[in-house]
């Protein structure tokens, strides 16, 4: 078995891997919303309201990741030749922004709280908030067990943390009400959580359109990349008109056009590139231009 067969029934395992990490996840989530709900209206508590909503977003996220990991399975055609794999990013873009839209419900809620107190029942939003933070840690589990590198699991990871500060912050809530009484603390805690939702929702969603918009992977300096190149083989000149994208996360692709040394062979010289690429960049899929007189394209 040769490194890209290996690395490919590699990619395919970690892949269904997390297919079945989402859809549980998805189950939980989605199973302990209602709870929360019910919990929420009968409390009183904007917090567990906030988290549930959150959970409610978190569903569906989960689902469109979990739709998504099954969607990329598709083979490639004439009208998508790199396939499907493009629409994990897209979810992962879209999870973003439903991330700000929670953000603002939740500090706008908040406001309105401060303003107009709501009595809170804490010893009801106490025991369903307890409930609420095992089965968020249980759904932590269970998604930070896949593979790391999928930036739609990493994103679908966000919503679960999100979930898990809201439980949290529920929970503080109900602790300083049922000893002080101080009803601010639920709306306070609430706009908390809604910070770091806010981070979140920062980070996955510029990865993911850093990606979309066929950005320069992070962990790629090209500058480096063409100095290597023509460093370590001494029968390259110049490497030039150099785009490298990603295809998700993992799957970073490159095209280029390299000058060589007249009289030089063609398959020789294009499998040593080949290989600077894979070993020192993690480039498996490149495209090269082998020139031997001035580039057509100048």
């Amino acid at each position: 078995m040769n490194a890209h067969t290996h690395n490919h029934q590699q990619h395919h395992h970690h892949h269904a891997d997390n297919e079945k990490r989402l859809l549980w996840a998805m189950i939980l989530t989605g199973g302990f919303m209602v709870a929360e709900v019910v919990g929420g209206i009968m409390s009183g508590s904007l917090a567990l309201l906030a988290d549930a909503g959150h959970m409610l977003t978190d569903s569906s996220a989960l689902f469109m990741a979990w739709a998504a990991a099954r969607i990329t399975r598709r083979p490639a055609d004439d009208d998508r030749s790199y396939g499907y794999h493009r629409v994990q990013i897209l979810a992962a873009f879209v999870n973003g922004l439903a991330f700000f839209a929670i953000f603002v419900w939740i500090v706008v809620e908040a406001v309105q709280r401060l303003l107009d107190p709501v009595h809170v029942i804490a010893d009801t939003m106490l025991v369903v908030a307890v409930l609420g933070l095992v089965v968020n840690l249980a759904t932590f589990f269970v998604l930070h067990g896949g593979d790391q590198a999928d930036l739609n699991l990493k994103g679908a990871i966000v919503h679960v943390l999100g979930d898990l500060l809201g439980s949290v912050a529920a929970i503080s809530a109900a602790v300083v009400i049922l000893f002080t009484g101080w009803m601010p603390i639920d709306p306070l805690l609430s706009v908390l959580v809604a910070l770091l939702i806010l981070r979140s929702a920062w980070f996955v969603t510029k990865r993911s359109a850093h990606i979309l918009l066929e950005g320069t992977p992070e962990e790629i300096d090209v500058t480096e990349l063409r100095e290597t190149v023509t460093a370590q083989i001494p029968d390259v000149l110049d490497v030039h008109h150099v785009h490298v994208w990603s295809l998700t996360t993992d799957r970073p692709l490159l095209t280029a056009h390299v000058q060589v040394r007249s009289g030089v062979e063609y398959d020789t010289v294009m499998q040593q590139i080949k290989s600077v690429l894979n070993e020192r960049f993690g480039i498996s899929h490149s495209t090269l231009q082998i020139e031997y007189e001035r580039c057509a394209d100048k």
